[in-house]
C-alpha cells in the first residue's frame, strides 16, 4: 500500500485463517474422508488448490477491480460489453478449471465439496465482488441443472458451462413481482413437441448479457396458461441465448431473447445486471410441471450462501486496508503516553477506538466465515453424505442456517466496509483507498437473492413458529454435542457459561414468539429482524467457541504458533465481552412485541 499513490488497494488472501478453520476447527478431511465423493480431498490437496485461488484473488481479479468499477458495462443496442480486463481474466479463470470446480464429474466437473468452494468464492468476491457474480451465477445454475435436468439437457449444456464456455443466469424478478413469485406474468406456451415459447420480462437479471461467454443459459421461471395460481403453478425452463444441436454444439441461430437495458447501480458496476425480454424464446422444460419454485431453491440456496460470503468478503478486504492504515497512520498521542518517542505523533491504532472498529471487523469476519464454512459443511452432507439420516439432518440445518448466513453475515459484512472507511476518515472516503468502493459493493449483498428482512421473516416464521421450533432443536442438538466434548477442557469453562447463557436466551425468546404468534400474526414479522440478528449473534458465538477451543487445543501442539493462537484467542474474548451482550437488548426489543409497531395508522406516517 503506497498512502500517497494512485492505487491504493491491495488484497492478501487469508489463508492462514481459512487454513485453521479447515483443519483445526472444521476438521475438513475427516469430514470429507467419510464420504466416498470426497475422500481424495486430501489436506495436500485443499491446501494446493487454496493456495492457487488465493493467487488468482490477489494477481488476476484484484487488479481489474478499481478499473472495473470506473469503467462499468457498456450497452448498445442489445449488447453488453463488460470492462477492460474482465474478458481475459474469466478466460484464464475458465481455462484453470475454477468455473467448474463443484461441477458433477459425469459431466465434466471436479466435484470438489461446497466447504472449499465457499473459501474460494470469498477470496473472489474481496478481490473483485463484479467479476465474482459471472462466475457464481454460472455455479448455482449448473448445480440447479445438474440435479433436475433431465439427462439430455445434462448432456448437452453442463460440460459446455463447466469449461466456462457457456455462462448460466436465473431469470426470476419481474418489474411487477419481486419477493412475490407467485405473482410472475412470464408465459410458457407447449409447443407441441418437448419445447416451451416463453415470453415475459425479468429485471435485475445479473450477468443476463455480457461477451465473457459464447453462450448464455437463463434458467427462467414462467407459468403455463392452465397453471394453478400462484406459487405452485410455476415451472422452470432452461433458455438459451444461442440455440445448439443434437451434437450440443452452439449454432448460429439467435433464441428470441435480448437485453432491453443494463441498470446503472450504486456498486458492482462491472456486473451486468440487466433487463432481460423473452419473445417466444424456445425454452426447455427443467425437472417436473409447477415445480419450478422448489427447483429453483436448490440454486437459491447455493448463492444466499454466496451472498453472505460476498459481504464476508468485503469485509476483510476492508480490514486489511484499515489495519494498514491504521499502522502507519501517525496522528495524535496514546493515552497511556507516548509509544513512538522518535516520531511526532503515534500511530492510531493506539487509540482505544480506532481498537475498537478494527477488532469488530476482525471479530465479526471470523466468525462470518466459520458461520459460512459449517452452513457449507451441511450442504456437502446433503449431497454427499451416504447416510440418509445425516442427509436428512443436514438439510435440515441447511434450512435453518441460510437465511441467518445470507442476512448476518452482509448485514455485518456492510457494516464492517462502513468501520472500516470510518477507520481511514476522509480517506475512506475518496475512491483511491478502495474502502468507498467496498461500501457500494457491499450494500447489494443486503438486497439482492432474497432481501434481508425476507430472510428474516423466513427464518422466523417458516424456519420457527411454522416448524415450532422443530429445526431449532436439530440446530441445539449440535451445539449441545460441542458443549459435552469441552467439559474436560479447563480453560474453555469460562466461555462456555457464556454460551449456555446465550442458548438459553434463544430457546426463551423462541417459545415466548411461538406462543404469541397462534393470538396475533403480526407478532411473527414484528419479531423476525430481531430474531434473525438474535440467531445470527449466538451462532457466531458458536463459532468463536469452537476457534476458542481449536487455538487452545493448538497451542498445546509442538508446532504450535503461539502468537497467532493468542491473537485469535483475545479476539474471541473480545467479541464475547464487547459485542454479544448486545444479545440482551435484543431479546428484550422481541419481548416487547408488535403492539409499538403497529399502533399508528396509515395517514400518521
Amino acid at each position: 500500500m503506497m498512502f500517497w499513490g494512485i492505487e491504493m488497494t491491495t488484497y492478501r488472501a487469508p489463508l492462514r485463517d481459512i487454513q485453521f478453520l479447515l483443519r483445526d476447527v472444521f476438521h475438513a478431511q475427516e469430514l470429507f474422508a467419510g464420504m466416498p465423493d470426497t475422500a481424495e480431498v486430501t489436506d495436500d490437496l485443499i491446501t494446493a488448490i487454496l493456495q492457487e485461488a488465493g493467487k488468482i484473488a490477489e494477481g488476476l481479479l484484484a487488479p481489474i477491480n478499481q478499473s472495473g468499477d470506473r469503467e462499468g458495462c457498456h450497452y448498445d443496442d442489445g449488447v453488453v460489453t463488460t470492462a477492460a480486463g474482465f474478458k481475459a481474466a474469466f478466460k484464464a479463470y475458465a481455462e484453470g478449471g475454477w468455473v467448474g470446480l463443484t461441477g458433477d464429474t459425469h459431466y465434466g466437473g471436479q466435484g470438489m465439496p461446497k466447504m472449499l468452494s465457499a473459501v474460494i468464492e470469498e477470496m473472489a468476491f474481496a478481490a473483485n465482488s463484479s467479476f465474482a457474480l459471472y462466475a457464481i451465477l454460472n455455479t448455482g445454475a449448473t448445480l440447479t441443472l445438474s440435479q433436475h435436468g433431465s439427462e439430455q439437457l445434462k448432456a448437452r449444456y453442463l460440460p459446455k458451462m463447466y469449461e466456462g464456455r457457456w455462462a448460466g443466469t436465473m431469470c426470476l424478478t419481474e418489474p411487477h413481482a419481486g419477493t412475490d413469485l407467485g405473482m410472475i406474468k412470464t408465459k410458457a406456451i407447449p409447443n407441441g413437441d418437448d419445447t416451451y415459447c416463453i415470453s415475459g420480462t425479468k429485471i435485475f437479471i445479473t450477468a443476463g448479457e455480457h461477451d465473457l461467454t459464447e453462450n448464455i443459459v437463463h434458467l427462467v421461471l414462467a407459468k403455463l396458461p392452465d397453471a394453478p395460481a400462484g406459487p405452485r403453478g410455476i415451472s422452470l425452463f432452461l433458455v438459451p441465448k444461442f440455440l445448439i444441436d443434437d451434437a450440443g454444439e452452439i449454432t448460429s441461430e439467435l433464441n428470441n431473447v435480448r437485453c432491453g437495458s443494463i441498470e446503472h447501480k450504486m456498486g458492482i458496476r462491472a456486473s451486468a445486471t440487466c433487463v432481460m425480454n423473452f419473445d417466444s424464446a424456445k425454452g426447455f422444460l427443467v425437472g417436473e410441471l409447477n415445480q419450478g419454485l422448489s427447483h429453483m431453491f436448490t440454486m437459491m440456496n447455493y448463492e444466499r450462501l454466496s451472498m453472505g460470503l460476498q459481504g464476508n468478503g468485503l469485509a476483510d478486504s476492508s480490514y486489511q486496508i484499515a489495519v494498514d492504515y491504521a499502522k502507519e497512520r501517525i496522528q495524535g498521542r496514546a493515552p497511556r503516553g507516548a509509544q513512538q518517542e522518535d516520531q511526532d505523533a503515534d500511530p492510531i491504532l493506539v487509540h482505544p477506538d480506532v481498537r475498537r472498529m478494527l477488532l469488530t471487523m476482525r471479530a465479526n469476519i471470523l466468525a462470518g466465515r466459520a458461520l459460512s464454512l459449517y452452513a457449507a459443511s451441511q450442504l456437502d452432507k446433503t449431497r454427499f453424505h451416504p447416510d440418509p439420516a445425516a442427509r436428512k439432518q443436514a438439510e435440515q440445518l441447511v434450512a435453518l442456517l441460510i437465511p441467518v448466513q445470507k442476512a448476518y453475515c452482509s448485514d455485518r459484512g456492510f457494516e464492517a466496509c462502513v468501520l472500516g472507511q470510518q477507520v481511514l476518515g476522509g480517506h475512506g472516503y475518496i475512491g483511491e483507498w478502495g474502502l468507498e468502493q467496498n461500501v457500494r459493493d457491499a450494500r447489494i449483498a443486503q438486497i439482492y437473492e432474497g432481501a434481508n428482512g425476507i430472510q428474516a421473516l423466513d427464518l422466523m416464521g417458516r424456519k420457527t413458529v411454522r416448524s415450532n421450533g422443530e429445526l431449532l432443536q436439530v440446530l441445539l442438538l449440535e451445539m449441545d454435542e460441542f458443549v459435552e466434548s469441552q467439559q474436560d477442557v479447563a480453560a474453555m469453562q469460562v466461555y462456555l457459561q457464556v454460551f449456555e447463557e446465550s442458548k438459553r436466551r434463544l430457546i426463551e425468546v423462541t417459545e415466548k414468539v411461538i406462543s404469541r404468534a397462534s393470538d396475533n400474526p403480526d407478532e411473527v414479522g414484528a419479531a423476525s429482524y430481531a430474531y434473525m440478528e438474535l440467531m445470527g449473534l449466538t451462532l457466531y458465538c458458536f463459532m468463536w467457541q469452537r476457534i476458542l477451543a481449536a487455538s487452545i487445543a493448538a497451542k498445546d501442539s509442538a508446532s504450535a504458533d503461539m502468537d497467532y493462537c493468542d491473537g485469535l484467542i483475545k479476539t474471541g474474548e473480545f467479541f464475547i465481552k464487547r459485542l454479544l451482550p448486545r444479545a440482551k437488548s435484543l431479546a428484550e426489543e422481541i419481548a416487547n412485541g408488535a403492539d409499538s409497531l403497529m399502533a399508528m395508522t396509515e395517514e400518521q406516517f
